[in-house]
């Protein structure tokens, strides 16, 4: 009898904790087959997906997935591409080195809260020793190094063009030079070459397939777009693939996909986070109120690269979004407009109310109207007070500052979303437009 106890008790803690992963985890063969479920078995309004495809179309896109719970809800290739075509991540391929650098602490090989040149070795900037020495691994992954981003290129990764701006942790930009570094130090400190660390620490455990590529002054991952999703279901399920913990550093995992400093809220290490207070974007300092991707949920958090490579995770629908393909039409160096765009459809077909930024605040005093607009937007001051209004993009540009006009011409804009700021005495109102 006892030994039935044993084993009952045995069986069910094995149950629980089967069922306690939640997540489907594909086969580790490529070539095996992945299990589907149907849009129409999750009630989604299965008449809106063709909206979606030609949305993504028309904005050159390749290939896209969308999984629930590891389970492809959705799948399309576009032109000659296939499942099994290779493309480039670009800058969301930071996101697979932000995870390896947390595998390398737990292993010993480094801090992040090292200083970067007890692995590059002194002088692998351009400025004084003392500058350099207060650079840690930690500033690498949060974009918050001090060196000047405005250089000519920076991509480029020799000590010349590594200049000393700022003091560390007083500025964010995003340099691509100093993420690059991290491979390096990555090498320098494991002894292995990046993609032999990769195969063995990423790629092996959960099936991924790829590889790292020296592009330029860069080095980008490329991989098939079923790879990225793979990557995906790993973060999405906390670094666990199946009942393979690769990454158990509670700490780091919190961190990565967390504000990793006050100066842009939405960025943690290398990955982009939704529903914060704020946001900043490539070459510019300026702020941005509000969430760069109102149209997701809130707690969505995404690899993002140039021309829309995009793996966007929202935790709370159990979702995971893969987007590979050329440049958009709203093409940035860090595609905002494309993500929440993709998202706003993803809603109507999931026949889901839009995920609105909780963020923006709403005054009745102030109605911005037509909202879409397309030639005019006027504003409308119900209390008469005195205000300014500044209107940006969602990509941070600003467009337009004005302390006494009530109408915008915006014909010669492009069609997309829009912030618009008003400000009056002590209050600040925020509203998004957008023009067709």
């Amino acid at each position: 009898m006892k030994q039935l106890l044993l084993l009952f008790c045995l069986l069910s803690g094995f149950v629980k904790s089967s069922n306690s992963q939640g997540n489907y985890f594909p086969p580790l063969a490529s070539s095996a087959a992945w299990d589907t479920i149907s849009p129409s078995s999750l009630g989604w309004c299965s008449d809106k997906i063709d909206t979606l495809y030609n949305y993504l179309e028309q904005e050159n896109t390749k290939g896209f997935l969308v999984l629930k719970d590891g389970k492809i809800v959705l799948e399309k290739y576009f032109g000659t591409f296939v499942q099994d075509s290779v493309w480039y991540w670009a800058s969301a391929g930071k996101t697979v080195t932000s995870f390896l650098t947390g595998q390398a602490q737990e292993l010993g090989y480094l801090n992040i809260n090292d200083k970067s040149s007890g692995y590059l070795g002194n002088g692998w900037t351009n400025c004084a020793s003392p500058q350099e020495d207060s650079i840690t691994i930690l500033n690498q992954l949060t974009m918050t190094s001090g060196l000047d981003d405005g250089v000519p290129d920076n991509h480029c990764t020799i000590d010349t063009c590594l200049n000393y701006l700022a003091p560390v942790n007083t500025r964010w930009s995003y340099h691509n030079a100093a993420y690059t570094l991290l491979e390096q130090v990555l090498e320098n400190a494991t002894s292995m070459p990046i993609n032999a660390f990769t195969q063995q620490k990423l790629k092996t455990p959960t099936g991924m397939t790829g590889l790292w590529v020296q592009t330029g002054f860069d080095n980008v991952y490329f991989s098939t777009a079923r790879s990225m999703a793979r990557f995906g279901i790993l973060i999405q399920n906390n670094g666990i693939w199946n009942n393979d913990t690769l990454l158990h550093d509670t700490a780091y995992k919190t961190a990565m996909i967390n504000s990793s400093q006050m100066l842009n809220k939405s960025y943690g290490y290398l990955w982009w986070l939704n529903g914060k207070a704020s946001y900043m974007v490539p070459t510019s300092q300026f702020v941005i109120p509000g969430s760069y991707a109102p149209d997701a949920p809130s707690d969505m958090y995404a690899a993002i690269g140039k021309n829309g490579q995009i793996l966007s995770i929202a935790p709370g629908k159990g979702l995971v979004v893969i987007r590979m393909g050329d440049n958009p039409s709203s093409n940035a160096e860090v595609p905002f407009l494309l993500c929440t765009e993709i998202w706003k459809r993803l809603n109507e077909a999931m026949c889901s109310p839009a995920s609105l930024n909780e963020d923006l605040r709403d005054d009745d005093n102030f109605v911005a109207y037509p909202n879409p607009a397309q030639t005019i937007l006027s504003l409308r001051n119900g209390s008469a007070k005195p205000f300014t209004a500044s209107i940006t993009s969602i990509d941070g540009k600003q467009l337009f500052i004005d302390s006494a006009m009530k109408s915008f011409d915006i014909s010669s804009w492009p069609v997309g979303m829009y912030m618009i700021k008003i400000q009056s005495e002590n209050t600040i109102i925020i509203k998004k437009f957008s023009k067709q």
